[in-house]
């Protein structure tokens, strides 16, 4: 038997590198069938540029926003720049990118019918959002909308909304008098999304998150691995390979299958918390769905992703003026009296069947919260000479946050 094993090992470690080879075969075959489909779609859309006169103008490929990740929403702008409505091309079809009201209105209302979230949308979103209200469509969406609604439209949350958000705003204000007291710089965005947070989930659920006092670490953990979920699923739509990361569970993939672990039983230890508490009681990308022309001309085919670039409209001159990148919030006052813009020009909650719930929660947390804020406090910059950077994710943020030195206001 002893003699036998130098065989057995031999022959297990001639099974373990046929399996290898097998498996980095499949791998090459993939990405070189992957590839070659793309070259051969991109070649074909590229050499119809010029016939395609009823289409909106052919800037690049995906490749171009990879090369760009992290500067993604500058690029919008330069798209927008060059021309309100283009296109890019994608694995297997053309997503367009528009600034203009018109289109989208026209995609959010007028013939909202014929565009959903699609297939890829969802594929890329799916392990983040799963099947809720942010991904679904058609019956699934309508459902969860209507509950929702009905829900948010209610004045005993409206009120209680407004309780938990002087709360909040007040635990916050605590937090950074103790900074100013200290001489401590405070990172006001990472503040504000600790806020905002434990305020949706006591609102949504009745669940006290308290990520803003610090104390309960598995909270920090799901608010942590929610911002590097949120972050990672985004970068999918730029990496024509995260299906096959996924499948072999490595980098980009495998951190954010970490991630969600950790959300999902974050989550899930919740809904048992409700469920035992209820019985101890008495009680903006869309995929068009079928050929379209949009409001200027340019043909839809079936298949095609839309997409509105929030960030670059609002850096528009054709929308805003000759001073759109100037912070000048008067803008929006007409004698004094605030003057509500198209949601289609300022697209930051949606527009249309699929506007935002929350959006007037959203409104009101934030005038209490700088409310308090500015009445007690004023905000310097820690380094004066940092430019600001964006984090390139669903919900865009600063990159490294926002550092600020805090002073109390005299009374």
């Amino acid at each position: 038997m002893a003699s036998q094993l130098p065989s057995l090992a031999a022959s297990a470690g001639l099974c373990l590198l046929s399996v290898l080879a097998a498996a980095l075969l499949a791998v090459t075959l993939y990405i070189l069938a992957v590839v070659a489909s793309f070259a051969v779609f991109c070649a074909r859309e590229f050499a119809r540029r010029d016939q395609d006169r009823d289409r909106p103008p052919l800037v690049g490929t995906v490749f171009r926003q990879l090369n760009n990740f992290h500067r993604l929403f500058d690029e919008h702008v330069n798209y927008a720049l060059a021309h309100p409505t283009s296109r890019l091309v994608y694995p297997g079809h053309s997503e367009f990118y528009t600034a203009d009201p018109v289109i989208i209105e026209h995609v959010l209302k007028t013939s909202s019918s014929k565009y959903s979230k699609g297939i890829f949308n969802y594929s890329v979103m799916k392990d983040l959002f799963g099947d809720g209200i942010f991904a679904a469509d058609g019956d699934k969406w309508r459902h969860q909308r209507k509950l929702a609604s009905h829900e948010f439209s209610t004045k005993v949350l409206r009120e209680f909304s407004s309780v938990v958000f002087r709360t909040n705003a007040r635990k916050l204000a605590d937090k950074i008098s103790s900074a100013a007291t200290s001489g401590t710089i405070i990172n006001m965005q990472e503040l504000l999304m600790k806020t905002t947070m434990d305020s949706i989930f006591k609102v949504g659920f009745g669940f006290e998150l308290n990520t803003l006092s610090g104390t309960d670490e598995s909270s920090i953990q799901f608010s942590d691995a929610f911002d590097e979920a949120n972050s990672l699923v985004y970068h999918r739509y730029v990496d024509l390979f995260w299906k096959l990361k996924r499948y072999f569970n490595i980098g980009s993939e495998a951190k954010l299958k970490r991630n969600i672990q950790i959300i999902d039983d974050f989550v899930m230890k919740l809904i048992h918390q409700k469920r035992e508490q209820m019985n101890g009681q008495d009680n903006d990308g869309k995929m068009a769905e079928e050929d379209d022309v949009l409001p200027n001309g340019y043909r839809v085919i079936k298949g095609d992703g839309m997409n509105y670039m929030i960030y670059a409209m609002g850096r528009m001159t054709y929308l805003w003026g000759e001073d759109a990148e100037d912070f000048r919030p008067e803008r929006w006052l007409v004698n004094g009296v605030f003057q509500q813009e198209s949601p289609y020009k300022f697209v930051s909650f949606n527009a249309g069947p699929r506007i935002c719930l929350g959006k007037e929660f959203a409104y009101r947390q934030m005038k209490i919260v700088a409310a308090t804020l500015i009445h007690f406090f004023r905000f310097k910059l820690a380094d004066e000479s940092k430019d600001a950077t964006y984090k390139t994710m669903f919900t865009l943020h600063m990159d490294k946050g926002l550092h600020l030195h805090a002073y109390r206001r005299s009374t």
